[in-house]
């Protein structure tokens, strides 16, 4: 869609008037937005262009559309900026000043409205009977004044908008030196609008606002037409915003947004090259003061009024000496020097020489934080090194601020900084406490104050006293009312004291007792009775002492008497005086012989100083010659770059034109399907976020709301008509009868005129019809002889045309019948697969079904059949388990047996074989000391005397001498073998009954009970390998099945954990 002709500005102008003529402001006002949006208008003459932006910013104004006059001033601004920057000054003062004028109309207007309200209020007779369920619960919900509804009903809207004037404004303006001016007065009015209105929020953000733009135009300070920081006359400019900036923040105790601006007007100072004024200096200082005070940084605002009482001090000696205008200065007068002498002294006063913030001590004050703050606020103070309490106090002193100082004053100074009255220095300040308390701007120091005068008192108690009565504390301690202070505020103060290290007393809550330390030993920060107690004071205080502590003897004593022996040699050593007169002489001499030498060295030293100049003075020429170069380099790179930028702005701007294009075109039809849908009224909305799908839900929503209204309207209207329909009826009713005779008689007259007049007219249109037949009558031959013709033509072609029509309906007829049983056949052919498909997946179905089955019983049949194994192997091993237990009990029965058999033979016929291979059997045993018996040789010695009882020795004997017996070859193979397993049935191996033959002589064989008797072991010997069936125990087939297997008792016997839980 090709874009719309452009029209010349008059045009536009013009047409805007006629649509303002006809109420239509709103297009009016589109129709100026988009002519000044166009890129054609870049073209266009300013002077021609500049009525419309008027128009246009007036019309904004009028219908709050904040949006379209930023858009045009943005616009605007870009055509006018390098060709007429006058008539954007003109245009931004006209849009702020409509606005500020709605703000006054509206306010007017809520005043207006409150007035009548008032009034209306006041004429109430019934003041119960005003109140209405709705008001009732529109006070309950609001919980606010009509006056404060009102104005949020009818200024807020136009304080929303002007404030957003105010930011439009200053975005478009910002870093533009050529329109600096009018962007610092904008700010100004800004200002002056957050203080009228009181706009806390809108403060902030417009102090946010400008620096950001400081920042910006810092950042871009490269670009065309930037603001430059370092012209002292910009600078100055933005000086005096920051200074307005800050009076507006104290105004509004934003104390935070305060100091904020003091750091930003620190800041420009550094950059400034030309010192600012000194009445806009005594306003910083000021300024300071209160922020400082607020923050009770008490420290620092005194170093602030010492600052603004010596630029005052300078302000004066400037005007006095006719070197400073009078309006450049603040005022200097004798009152105001006193004034701020004054308020110099009662703030240093007013310093706590113990620090009342909360930290862990006094250490925690030289931490990197800390030092950083303290840092910063020297800087902005404009101080070398950070102020102490002491300090201040000599700076005011070599001043001469006491004279100056207001009388109470100079006395508070002298009470706590000179004299030593510790019983009656509350006694003495009451007075003047009293006095500063009257005064408005003085009574901020009260409480600073008391915190030094406690100081101060248990200062002083501590050089006079050891112990003393917290009652009697209390009664020194006596302010006047309503500064009295409670028991409580004085344990505060001394726990306080003692945390940071600048008290050393100790309380006895039982007796009420204040101990002072006395200790030689104890920290020298808390014995020093004006030490600096983590605050501002210096080490050296300024308390008056009457006598050295115990602690400062013993630090001092070294000191005191290198002194004492310094004194004592130039009164006793003669000699003494003479060397230091010997060398004071010396050097006199030195130095005399020296100063020609020296003179020539600092001739020599001037002409290197000469010649290191000119080489400086050169290399500067030459850094300079190579610096013009590099800019001019720089200068070209710059150039190459602007020209690749406004090439890569050409293709930015082509791309945005074609977005644009593409916008319009989106918008147009947009507008297009509105307009069908008969849905005008939205295009003055933002329709770049509507869709078809949108534009219908509206349409959806306004016909329901329509039609609801139309149904809503049609009920009431319905109802009226039926209230009213009843009202006639039964007025009707009364005059019925009387209407009813009148009806009848005009009916029966109009009916016999009606009658009469049919009776004439019906007889003369019978006689003209009459006529009519006997003059028709002639001409029936005729007729009949023509119609009988015209029948007799057109029967052929009528014959034709019916038979045709015959032939073709056969035709379709037949057709007609093709189709439907083709039609027929075809749908018996797709019944028939759908059943054919149907029944096979029934089929399939079934199959898989028993096939599941057959599945799931082999599945079961299986379990069942592991289940009877299980259980069979289960029953065998019980049977095994059972056939075990009798072995092993008839074994044990057997061993018992040969046991009790072997006990019943004497010692003597005892087969030796059977101690050998007892010893053989057992493990290695280690010798004794004194050759005694093991414990194992014991016990088998006591089972061998409980059954032949032997003497003790005689059984011990053989074990005590088997060491020196040489055994036989044998007998030694047989010890040194490892332990052998026994064999079925308990019966002796081959080499025991070897052993056996040779003990016995070799020609009387063993008895067989005798050879098959087991040999002795240490320990119960092992149970013979099972072996089922092998017809050893007879009978196996035979054993009743046993109980469950449990364990034997019999060492080396292992029963598995399944065998364990089974039993």
């Amino acid at each position: 869609m090709p874009p719309p002709p452009h029209q010349k500005p008059e045009n536009v102008l013009k047409r805007a008037h006629e649509l303002i003529g006809v109420n239509q402001a709103s297009a009016a006002l589109t129709l100026l937005h988009e002519h000044i949006i166009s890129k054609r208008s870049r073209n266009v003459p300013i002077a021609s262009l500049e009525p419309v932006m008027l128009l246009l910013v007036e019309l904004s104004v009028e219908q709050k559309k904040g949006k379209l006059a930023k858009d045009a001033l943005y616009q605007y601004k870009n055509i006018a900026q390098n060709t007429n920057v006058a008539t954007i000054e003109l245009v931004l003062k006209k849009f702020i000043e409509l606005a500020a004028e709605k703000v006054t109309v509206a306010q007017a207007k809520a005043d207006e409205v409150q007035s009548s309200i008032e009034a209306t209020t006041s004429n109430i007779d019934d003041l119960e009977a005003s109140e209405t369920p709705e008001s009732i619960l529109l006070a309950t919900v609001s919980g606010e004044q009509s006056r404060d509804r009102t104005d949020r009903a009818i200024v807020t809207p136009w304080l929303k908008f002007l404030w957003e004037a105010y930011r439009t404004v200053l975005d478009i303006l910002r870093n533009n030196a050529r329109l600096e001016i009018l962007y610092q007065s904008t700010a100004m009015q800004a200002f002056d609008f957050c203080l009228k209105y009181t706009r806390k929020t809108e403060f902030r953000r417009l102090c946010e606002l400008l620096r950001n733009h400081v920042q910006t135009a810092a950042k871009y300070s490269a670009q065309m037409h930037a603001i430059n920081l370092n012209d002292p006359d910009t600078l100055q400019r933005h000086l005096e915003t920051r200074f307005q900036q800050l009076n507006v923040a104290v105004e509004l105790e934003l104390w935070q947004e305060a100091f904020r601006s003091v750091e930003d007007i620190h800041t420009l100072l550094s950059l400034s090259k030309r010192p600012a004024k000194n009445v806009m200096m005594a306003n910083y200082y000021e300024k300071l003061t209160r922020i400082f005070l607020v923050g009770e940084n008490y420290l620092f605002h005194a170093a602030a009024w010492a600052r603004y009482y010596n630029l005052l001090r300078q302000s004066a000696a400037l005007i006095a000496s006719g070197h400073s205008k009078k309006a450049d200065n603040p005022a200097c007068s004798d009152a105001d020097l006193q004034r701020a002498a004054t308020f110099v002294i009662l703030s240093a006063l007013s310093i706590p020489v113990i620090s009342t913030s909360r930290s862990r001590g006094a250490m925690v004050d030289f931490d990197e934080a800390r030092k950083n703050k303290n840092s910063r606020l020297t800087h902005l103070l404009g101080m070398a090194q950070a102020p102490t309490r002491a300090g201040l106090f000599r700076d005011a002193l070599s001043k001469s601020l006491l004279r100056r100082a207001q009388p109470q004053i100079r006395d508070l100074y002298n009470i706590l900084e000179v004299d030593f009255h510790p019983l009656s220095i509350c006694q003495k300040i009451s007075p003047i406490l009293a006095e500063i308390g009257a005064d408005a701007e003085m009574q901020k120091y009260i409480l600073p104050l008391q915190q030094v005068i406690l100081t101060r008192l248990f200062q002083q108690l501590s050089q006079v006293y050891e112990t003393v009565d917290l009652e009697f504390v209390e009664s020194l301690a006596q302010f006047p009312e309503p500064f009295q202070v409670t028991r409580g505020t004085i344990e505060k103060f001394i726990m306080n004291g003692n945390k940071k290290g600048d008290l050393a007393i100790r309380m006895d809550h039982a007796t009420g007792v204040l101990s002072f330390d006395a200790d030689v030993f104890s920290s020298a920060k808390a014995v020093h009775a004006g030490s600096s107690a983590g605050s501002a004071e210096s080490e050296t205080g300024s308390v008056q002492r009457l006598q050295s502590t115990p602690s400062q003897i013993v630090r001092s004593q070294l000191t005191r008497l290198a002194e004492a022996l310094y004194t004592t040699c130039r009164y006793i050593d003669p000699s003494f005086n003479e060397a230091r007169i010997k060398a004071r002489d010396e050097a006199l001499a030195r130095a005399k012989a020296g100063a020609e030498k020296e003179h020539q060295e600092v001739l020599a030293r001037k002409e290197i100083i000469q010649k290191r100049k000119d080489k400086a003075s050169e290399a500067q020429a030459q850094k300079e010659k190579e610096n013009a170069r590099k800019k001019l380099l720089q200068e070209q790179a710059l150039q190459q770059a602007e020209a690749a930028r406004l090439a890569e702005e050409q293709k930015l701007r082509e791309a945005k034109r074609l977005a644009n294009e593409r916008e319009q075109i989106k918008r147009k039809e947009v507008e297009a399907l509105l307009k069908d849908m008969k849905l005008e009224e939205l295009k003055g909305e933002d329709i770049e976020t509507l869709d078809s799908n949108k534009i219908r839900m509206i349409k959806l929503q306004q016909l329901e709301r329509e039609k609801n209204s139309v149904s809503e309207k049609l009920r009431i209207t319905g109802k009226r008509l039926d209230h009213l329909e009843r009202a006639f009826r039964k007025e009707e009713a009364k005059k019925l009868p009387e209407d009813y005779a009148k009806q009848r008689e005009r009916d029966l007259a109009a009916y016999e005129r009606t009658k009469a007049q049919t009776l004439k007219e019906a007889e003369l249109k019978h006689k003209a019809d009459v006529e009519l037949k006997h003059r028709l009558t002639r001409l029936m031959p005729f007729y009949e002889s023509f119609r009988s013709d015209l029948h007799e033509r057109r029967r052929d072609e009528f014959e034709k045309r019916r038979r045709d029509a015959e032939r073709e309906m056969e035709k379709q007829i037949n057709a007609r019948r093709k189709e439907a049983r083709e039609k027929k056949i075809r749908e018996k052919r797709e019944r028939e697969e759908r059943e054919r498909q149907l029944r096979e997946a029934e089929e399939r179905a079934a199959r898989e079904k028993e096939e599941e089955r057959k599945r799931l019983e082999a599945r079961r049949e299986e379990l069942q059949r592991l289940k009877e194994e299980k259980e069979k192997e289960r029953e065998k091993l019980r049977e095994i388990a059972a056939r075990q237990q009798q072995r092993e009990e008839e074994a044990m029965a057997r061993r018992k047996a040969e046991k009790e058999k072997l006990a019943a033979t004497p010692s003597a016929y005892r087969p030796p074989a059977a101690a050998e291979r007892t010893e053989a059997v057992a493990p290695p045993r280690i010798t004794l000391a004194g050759n005694r018996p093991s414990w194992r040789e014991r016990e088998a010695a006591k089972a061998a005397g409980e059954t032949a009882a032997p003497a003790p020795a005689a059984a011990a004997e053989p074990v005590a001498e088997r060491p020196r017996v040489v055994a036989p070859p044998a007998e030694r193979t047989e010890a040194a073998a490892p332990p052998r397993l026994p064999l079925a049935g308990n019966r002796p191996s081959w080499r025991e009954r070897e052993a056996a033959k040779a003990a016995s002589g070799g020609s009387t064989p063993a008895p067989v009970s005798e050879r098959s008797a087991p040999p002795l072991r240490a320990a119960a010997p092992r149970p013979a390998v099972e072996r089922i069936g092998s017809g050893r125990v007879e009978n196996d087939k035979d054993v009743p099945p046993a109980e469950p297997l449990k364990a034997s008792g019999a060492p080396g016997k292992y029963v598995p954990k399944w065998r364990r839980e089974g039993a």
